[in-house]
């Protein structure tokens, strides 16, 4: 009895994770596009060698999300959406996990480069705190994960690691989303936008973004059960 009980929970368990990477998927590829949709129509373009320093600002937002939260989040669901050898999808994940960086480095120049511009002093914000931690702390963990992961450790390292790997993942993802909703928060506070179709664009684009890290990182504390 006991045992089919068990047995119940952990199907339930499996078929609620199937579905998180589902709805995972359904916000981000919404925050992407309600993103586009923001810069694009209502801030003026991305470009990051424009004389225009609005369209070189917008491509930090761009990058940070579409780039940085959007590819790491894939990089955590990629032991569920790719079908493949274990060893595959461990490349796969630290493949995406380096691209992530390397566009969060590009959207970070921007910004640097937008404030050479408009003469607006670098990290002054909550925003630019969060946001330079986490890329820091995510260099520290990719190449924790490199080594740990991807060379030959004693099985007895890489288990008792494994644990921290994956917790240092899950609140860098949050550290990162909040970062991206204090930095709309700020954005829309210093351009004044009020009660209007873009500042509802803006709510709604940061709640996508929300929705976005829960059910990724629902679906990394249920991969167990998968």
């Amino acid at each position: 009895m006991h045992s089919t009980h068990h047995h119940e929970a952990v199907s339930s368990y499996k078929r609620s994770a199937s579905r998180l990477t589902i709805f995972a998927h359904v916000f981000g590829i919404l925050a992407f596009a309600l993103m586009l949709v923001w810069l694009l129509h209502y801030r003026g373009g991305i470009e990051y060698d424009s004389y225009n320093a609005v369209r070189v600002f917008n491509v930090h937002p761009f990058l940070m999300f579409c780039g940085f939260i959007f590819l790491s989040g894939e990089a955590m669901m990629v032991y569920k959406t790719v079908q493949a050898t274990h060893m595959v999808q461990k490349v796969v994940h630290m493949i995406l996990q380096l691209l992530a960086f390397v566009l969060a480095v590009v959207g970070l120049c921007a910004v640097f480069k937008y404030h050479d511009m408009t003469n607006i002093e670098d990290v002054y914000s909550l925003h630019s705190w969060i946001g330079i931690a986490a890329i820091s702390l995510f260099v520290l963990q990719w190449l924790a994960g490199l080594i740990t992961f991807m060379f030959l450790q004693p099985e007895l390292t890489r288990q008792s690691l494994l644990p921290w790997h994956i917790c240092g993942g899950r609140t860098l993802l949050y550290m990162s989303i909040a970062a991206a909703l204090t930095g709309l928060l700020e954005k829309a506070t210093f351009i004044g936008l009020r009660s209007n179709r873009e500042a509802r664009l803006v709510n709604f684009l940061g709640l996508s973004i929300l929705f976005f890290g829960i059910f990724v990182d629902l679906s990394v504390a249920l991969a167990r059960y998968v």
